[in-house]
């Protein structure tokens, strides 16, 4: 840091153009405004301080040779860098043959030392040479160019015009998005800066950064919640090089004191947004699809490539498919026609899962990638196409190793508290929000109310700001359980309602509110009440297994077979294997009832796959459906004969009056 700060001095005072290297992501875009604001109260833009940053679609993070020799040519003679550089080493000894010095500030991992001679940075200034228990050790990007700047500051002899904490809310921003841990010191910049974005959008006159109101205010956010970073502002940040490439804009728009001209770049934002929504939700159908050929039992890392896919989303997409598959996922684009490349190379993004360090995994088949770079569980890389099947090869060994013999297992969900729905609301909202900032080390509570149910279900495809689709489901609810006498409302992101079938469910929930939807929760997962083994009161053996005395009416068959059709869709649609035993408890139905099920599934054009670990995956084909598929009278027969039985030892051991009906009544 103190080398850092003394180039910076003698750039200063020698007059010299000082040149700002960035990154196209939120964390990257934040940290070269903190420095362009922050440098440039004694370096004078744009005749001596500039930013360059990389185009997402044309080149990858980090040093480019392209951006050295535009920025040497500019009149640079000095380079600072933010969120990027560690892992540059022959871009930096290019650079300083041409006449540029480099500070390097980022917080990626470090690369083994080089096998040929380098030149090294006039400093490097990067979180990970600290004990990872260090208070700074867990700080982004824009953290650290905020301390770098600290540090500057703090050895001049006059203090700058605009003090240093007005650069809180933009780091703020660049820290809850980029996912870093939410501890020590990242956590106290993190609530500090949401207090200062918070005012932002509270202003009465003109706000000093009129760009991030325009963004809150097309999202819909207020700025004082962790979640109006990660939904709202990280996501249309990010979403501009996704789709345009550039990312310089954004600069720009996070600095400028121009109103008008905020407004034109933050649509330009919101439109990328939704734009990025609707490719996400392709591309992720399409790897859905290829997954679907796939083996997983026997696959231990997923990597798929295909020539058609951008590679600005792949990273979104392979975060989703590690997440639903809990194992790390790489998702590449492919160049086959470019002139200037000796073979074909392959270029994209992976996804990994706590536990195994994708960083570690590349370095050893370093041989077999040409490039890579960032997190151990995000990373970039580039490969010549001709290594892909080497690779992956390669990967889902060392994986396999590292695992163990157990391979893959489901993460656990962790649940934080029990409550009720009539618990749920402004209490305990602000109970919870106490604990913000939210994010890795630090995760949102997540609540378990048990015995609940849904109704007044709907859901609604997303439309972006000129009305048209992006895509994106979400379906609306209310969520109501036997302590309260009106329902709670409640949204599950890309689902459909009849992913929601009647029944009651224990459900995991997160406890939300913003100025616009008032106080709401998140459906994060359900399951159907949790269900005891009944004695019989004539026998020792165990009759069966059995709701245990239900507390509302036994769902009636066209009920079951409704819960088992939204049930196949959503493994449909999520291509997530499961046992049938689990199926079975999850749904209330007997092995012979679900097996019938299954084969009625089938005629209603669900494909049902036995796969080698036992368990079943299912695809749908909605062509393939008959008009009167015969398997079903009989399955609601069979559900119907079952519901008499469970009804008569729920009798036995709490008398009740059951509501019969015949087959015919209910297929009628």
């Amino acid at each position: 840091m103190q080398r850092a700060v003394n180039r910076l001095l003698q750039a200063l005072a020698q007059g010299e153009k000082v040149a700002i290297w960035g990154d196209f992501d939120t964390d990257g875009i934040t940290a070269t405004a903190v420095l362009w604001e922050g440098l440039g109260q004694f370096f004078r833009p744009p005749d001596q301080l500039t930013y360059y940053i990389p185009n997402r679609l044309r080149e990858s993070h980090g040093l480019s040779r392209v951006g050295l020799d535009h920025l040497k040519a500019w009149g640079a003679s000095l380079i600072v860098t933010c969120d990027t550089g560690s892992s540059d080493q022959q871009a930096i000894s290019y650079a300083h043959r041409v006449g540029m010095e480099v500070i390097v500030t980022d917080h990626h991992t470090l690369p083994a030392p080089a096998s040929q001679p380098v030149d090294l940075p006039v400093a490097l200034i990067n979180p990970r040479c600290l004990p990872s228990d260090h208070p700074l050790a867990t700080l982004s990007g824009v953290a650290v160019a905020y301390k770098l700047l600290e540090a500057f500051y703090g050895a001049l002899p006059q203090p700058p015009r605009q003090p240093l904490e007005a650069l809180l809310d933009l780091v703020a921003i660049g820290l809850i998005a980029d996912l870093v841990d939410l501890t020590r010191d990242s956590r106290y910049l993190a609530q500090m800066g949401l207090r200062r974005l918070q005012q932002q959008s509270l202003a009465s006159a003109l706000p000093s950064r009129p760009g991030l109101v325009e963004l809150l205010r097309l999202c819909k956010r207020t700025g004082d919640r962790p979640s109006d970073i990660s939904f709202g502002l990280g996501p249309r940040i990010n979403a501009v090089s996704r789709i345009y490439g550039d990312a310089s804009f954004c600069v720009e728009l996070l600095t400028s004191q121009d109103v008008d001209r905020c407004k034109d770049l933050a649509a330009a934002a919101e439109l990328a947004n939704s734009r990025r929504k609707g490719l996400q939700q392709t591309i992720y159908t399409q790897v859905k699809e290829r997954l679907a050929q796939i083996d997983l039992a026997t696959t231990y890392c997923v990597i798929l490539a295909d020539p058609q896919w951008p590679v600005g989303m792949l990273g979104l997409v392979a975060g989703q498919i590690s997440q639903e598959l809990g194992r790390p996922v790489l998702l590449l684009t492919m160049d086959m026609d470019n002139p200037d490349q000796a073979v074909p190379m392959a270029r994209g993004s992976a996804r990994s899962i706590k536990g195994l360090d994708l960083y570690q995994l590349f370095q050893r088949h370093g041989d077999l990638i040409t490039n890579f770079g960032g997190h151990p569980l995000a990373a970039g890389l580039t490969l010549p196409v001709h290594h892909l099947p080497l690779l992956a090869t390669a990967l889902n060994r060392s994986v396999r190793e590292i695992l163990g013999s157990q391979g893959i297992e489901a993460t656990a969900l962790g649940i934080d508290i029990g409550v009720t729905v009539t618990d749920l609301g402004q209490s305990l909202f602000r109970q919870l929000k106490g604990l913000e900032p939210y994010g890795i080390g630090n995760p949102v509570p997540r609540l378990l109310i048990r015995d609940s149910w849904f109704e007044t279900v709907t859901h609604r495809k997303l439309k972006d700001a000129r009305g048209q689709s992006v895509g994106f489901i979400k379906t609306e609810f209310e969520l109501w359980d036997e302590t309260s006498d009106q329902g709670f409302p409640g949204e599950w992101w890309g689902h459909y309602r009849d992913e929601l079938p009647p029944g009651r469910y224990d459900v995991v929930v997160e406890l939300d509110h913003n100025r616009y939807k008032g106080y709401h929760v998140k459906l994060i997962d359900l399951r159907p009440v949790d269900r005891v083994e009944i004695m019989s009161p004539t026998s020792d053996q165990v009759r069966d297994t059995i709701p245990d005395r239900p507390t509302g009416p036994v769902l009636s068959p066209v009920q079951h077979w409704e819960q088992l059709v939204g049930m196949a869709k959503y493994l449909s649609r999520t291509r997530i294997p499961i046992d049938p035993q689990r199926l079975g408890q999850r749904l209330g139905l007997r092995n012979p009832i679900l097996d019938q099920g299954l084969e009625t599934l089938v005629e209603v054009g669900f494909w049902v796959t036995v796969l080698p670990s036992r368990e079943i995956s299912l695809a749908y084909n909605p062509g393939l459906t008959p008009p009167s598929p015969p398997g079903l009278h009989r399955f609601l027969e069979m559900v119907q004969e079952d519901n008499f039985r469970r009804q008569y030892w729920a009798q036995r051991t709490a008398p009740c009056t059951p509501h019969q009906e015949s087959a015919e009544q209910v297929l009628t």
